[in-house]
């Protein structure tokens, strides 16, 4: 599965009549430089297209109007080159339903002192007409990014591209369709939630089918495409001798082709770009789907096990939003820890799926007993997560609103091998330390289902936050439980005042 090439972000630029039609020459040419150098910086994963200066109300409305209706434009841009009235844009402001993103610039770096008259100041008034902008901005109520500085800083192009990608994690939310074979595991609490406001507020759409469903497209699978699939696992990965052609385990092998090949176009048939499974309900399905998952989350599918379909959603977002970046994202879950002193870490895994753009190195191809499902031994992919920073993130429905709940972390190497373990897994340090971790998660109510992403960071989550209006807790280096008690304090009543009455 690949994003949306075609997605575009539009950059409107501000001005007025009043000084002339050889300004706003001006002005267009400068605008479209800024537009070259962001889009030459190689910060921004999708191309900014320049629009007309905008010079009245008229133009405005019905550009933000136009920008709502078109499914290729993800977010917009505003600057305000020269003076522009911010009156103009009230209207405009108000009808605009995609992420907005303020760009405080100019087109000079440098002023040329020497040479300044009042012809420049007039044309180069963006320190004055954003200023006006942002007052508008506020007073309307506008969620937005503001980024000051100069176009061609690649910690301003930076910024952007990271607004750039939460905006386009947000635009696939309100497109994705998410199929969950069967119900959610019983008696579990978090992988609960309101899917009528998860539709409300994200845009997702959450459906529920029966697994036989599945299982008739799985069985309708030719031999002849198992065959190639097959292949293919040979050369990606190191299949384990029992499972190789020829050998006792083989048809286990070419019956977890047989799965990914159904599941795979089962959701594809449906377009759909996430999906969850359940242990407790496999219908016909004679193994737990296992490397079939791996995969399809390898591709950019989301996924959430026992009926999770909000680790699902958020994990598809963030596939989107970590397309072409260095890095991983999987579905994982906080399995148990390491309590030395000093020494404190935990261990993430699942039973069987966690995604391999995690690896550290060429996963293996196994196969071992299950003691849950009471289905047949499935296949899966074996691993260790490669080392570096990473981003822990759960999103969890808490009656009235969603919250978005990140930990920043530092994945390390196993302490020793794990020879008698044999799923994918991740070991890491959370910030600051594991005991402000794990208080401040289990007191803000984080879920037990995650995402460990090592391709994004906080940033993208705040920017993904303020574009879906979601809150966002973040546990990183300066995190102290008591402040973050009182956040919860203030955010319980900022939310609450915030829906209306």
């Amino acid at each position: 599965m690949t994003v949306d090439s075609t997605q575009q972000i539009w950059f409107l630029t501000g001005s007025q009549g009043l000084y002339g039609d050889e300004v706003l020459r001006q002005v267009s040419e400068q605008s479209a430089q800024v537009v070259s150098t962001l889009n030459s910086s190689g910060h921004i994963p999708f191309r900014i297209v320049g629009k007309e200066v905008l010079t009245d109300a008229t133009s405005i409305r019905k550009l933000l109007v136009s920008a709502g209706a078109d499914d290729s434009c993800i977010g917009v841009i505003a600057w305000m080159h020269t003076f522009s009235p911010a009156k103009m844009w009230i209207s405009g402001l108000d009808q605009l339903r995609k992420p907005l993103l303020h760009l405080h610039t100019q087109a000079n770096r440098e002023l040329p002192w020497s040479d300044i008259d009042m012809d420049f100041m007039n044309l180069n008034q963006a320190a004055h007409g954003d200023r006006e902008f942002g007052y508008v901005q506020t007073r309307l109520g506008v969620a937005r990014k503001t980024v000051a500085g100069h176009a061609g800083d690649p910690d301003v192009a930076g910024r952007i591209g990271v607004w750039a990608r939460a905006a386009a994690g947000a635009a696939a939310m309100r497109s994705m369709r998410v199929a969950r074979f069967g119900d959610n595991m019983r008696d579990v609490a978090d992988t609960e939630g309101d899917k009528i406001d998860a539709e409300l507020r994200f845009g997702v759409s959450v459906n529920t089918f029966g697994v036989n469903s599945l299982v008739e497209v799985v069985d309708d699978v030719a031999d002849t495409e198992i065959d190639v699939l097959v292949t293919e696992y040979e050369e990606r990965y190191s299949v384990a001798t029992e499972l190789r052609r020829g050998e006792c385990r083989h048809e286990s092998l070419r019956y977890g082709a047989r799965i990914e090949l159904g599941l795979r176009r089962f959701l594809q048939d449906g377009e759909f770009t996430a999906f969850t499974t359940n242990f407790e309900d496999l219908g016909g399905l004679r193994q737990l789907p296992g490397l079939a998952v791996q995969r399809l989350m390898n591709d950019g599918y989301g996924f959430g096990g026992e009926g999770d379909w909000k680790t699902a959603v958020i994990l598809r977002t963030l596939k989107v939003m970590a397309d072409g970046l260095p890095g991983g994202t999987s579905f994982m879950e906080d399995y148990t820890y390491h309590l030395v002193p000093g020494e404190e870490k935990i261990l993430g895994a699942h039973m069987l799926e966690v995604c391999p753009s995690i690896a550290e190195r060429q996963p293996s191809l196994e196969i071992h007993p299950l003691g849950i499902g009471n289905r047949e031994d499935p296949v899966r992919l074996v691993f260790d997560a490669a080392p570096g920073r990473a981003l822990v993130l759960g999103l969890v429905d808490i009656g009235e609103r969603f919250r978005f709940i990140a930990n920043e972390v530092e994945v390390v190497s196993p302490d020793h091998p794990l020879p008698n373990l044999p799923v994918a897994r991740a070991v890491w340090c959370p910030e600051p330390n594991l005991r402000t971790s794990t208080e401040v998660w289990l007191t803000a109510g984080g879920p037990h289902h995650t995402v460990l992403t090592s391709a994004l960071t906080s940033e993208h989550m705040w920017d993904l936050a303020q574009i879906t209006g979601t809150e966002l807790i973040v546990i990183d280096a300066d995190t102290k439980f008591r402040d973050i008690t009182n956040e919860l304090r203030w955010n319980q009543a900022y939310y609450r005042l915030a829906q209306g009455f």
